[in-house]
């Protein structure tokens, strides 16, 4: 029985934590919340960093998860701008950066990622930048506004859904964009190049200038300024700022220095935990970007670096910490915004997992929703500028439909008719 004498310490400042504990007191537990983050800024949400707010249309407090007074009205204990340096599972205690010691009864882990960093000379140049937290938002809004006004010129490392969503609020602020990719295509870990194609044209439409095949060897720069990006193929792109957006990394050190059991890194790393989120330590669950689950649907093990990740699983994570029958089995949800396209992705179909890829709609248009089939199994499912079809096309996948590949194809046939 979950009681008012326990005490539940989440780790980790972002969504996920904050809507743990938003579960924890909506479940009922009367007992001590803590939540302690290394940001001083009140738990927020990521997308916007990429989207609204980067591109200036939406405030800086509408990114927040909750109102900063909820924390004291709902008696959640905030430690803001703290780190967690250790956890001592024996003595079910964590251990702050200030030497203060607090005690648990369940811990969750919600420390998220943090991005990978380019390994090549001149990273240290001011004019060098990542895009995880909202600190790096306000630096970037900033420098991409300055950009636009003096027509300056950004290359970005990486043409994945932070590099493409950061060209396009780029090419609205008026800066010129470079996008440097050792892939063919744009996403290519992610799309494949059947649809990957579409992001080049997509961006190259609106004057972004694609450099595949490569990868950034050098940051050129003169007193602390960048100057130039150089690539292992000897080109050099002019530049006034550099962005880093090669992945991100899951933060699993703490879990790691506490004898957690750890993923594969080639597999994506993480925190391995059960499909009820629960790790190695019966009392210490995972929950986020830096949980690895096994997820019952895809049969093997998922890392999810996205929003909707977080969103849900923080309160699965919650729920299973107070005694409940969790099993986390969410189709993979994640969307994108970019320029005139909006787009959501259900599922999990990398490169090598697929052997189809059927498309109903206009691509040419950019309206169309495209699907990852294995042996004419729904792996998952794109809908571009198509909108209300999430909830079939998840109903696919989740059911292991394997509809005829023409109906697929077929607007005129309803998705719904198709779970048959």
């Amino acid at each position: 029985m979950v009681d008012a004498d326990q005490t539940f310490v989440i780790v980790g400042g972002g969504l996920a934590g904050a809507k743990a504990a938003e579960t924890l007191r909506s479940e009922g537990f009367t007992g001590r919340v803590i939540l302690i983050g290394d940001e001083r800024d009140h738990p927020y949400e990521r997308p916007p960093l990429s989207k609204g707010y980067l591109l200036g249309k939406e405030e800086r407090d509408s990114v927040f998860v909750h109102e900063p007074s909820w924390y004291a009205q709902s008696d959640v204990e905030l430690h803001l701008g703290q780190t967690v340096v250790s956890i001592d599972r024996a003595a079910k205690a964590v251990r702050l950066g200030d030497r203060a010691v607090i005690h648990y009864d369940k811990l969750l882990l919600a420390t998220g990622a943090e991005p990978r960093r380019l390994d090549v000379p001149g990273t240290g140049l001011v004019g060098v930048h990542h895009l995880r937290r909202l600190a790096h938002a306000d630096r970037l809004r900033q420098v991409l506004a300055g950009l636009g006004r003096d027509n300056g010129h950004l290359v970005i490392a990486g043409a994945g859904w932070i590099g493409l969503e950061v060209a396009a609020a780029a090419r609205t602020y008026g800066a010129e964009v470079t996008v440097v990719e050792p892939q063919p295509t744009p996403l290519h870990a992610v799309l494949g190049p059947e649809v990957g194609q579409m992001f080049t044209d997509l961006h190259a439409e609106h004057g972004v200038r694609f450099h595949f095949g490569a990868t950034l060897t050098e940051i050129a720069g003169e007193d602390g300024l960048v100057l130039a990006a150089r690539t292992d193929d000897g080109e050099e792109h002019p530049a006034h700022d550099v962005l880093a957006a090669i992945g991100a990394a899951p933060r699993t050190a703490l879990a790691e220095s506490a004898g957690l059991e750890i993923a594969d890194r080639a597999h994506g790393g993480g925190v391995v935990v059960d499909a009820s989120l629960r790790t190695s330590d019966p009392d210490i669950f995972a929950a986020g970007d830096v949980a690895a689950v096994r997820h019952p649907l895809f049969g093997t093990s998922l890392r999810v670096e996205h929003w909707a990740n977080a969103l849900n699983g923080g309160p699965a994570a919650a729920r299973a910490m107070l005694g409940q029958d969790v099993t986390y089995d969410r189709v993979p949800y994640f969307f994108s915004d970019q320029y005139d396209v909006g787009l959501e992705y259900s599922g999990w179909a990398p490169p090598g997992t697929y052997d189809q890829v059927v498309v109903r709609g206009d691509t040419g248009k950019r309206e169309f929703v495209a699907f990852w089939l294995s042996e004419g199994r729904v792996l998952a499912g794109m809908n571009v500028n198509v909108w209300d079809v999430t909830d079939p096309i998840q109903r696919l996948i989740r059911t292991g439909a394997r509809p005829p590949a023409e109906s697929l194809s077929d607007p005129s046939v309803p998705l719904e008719s198709l779970l048959g």
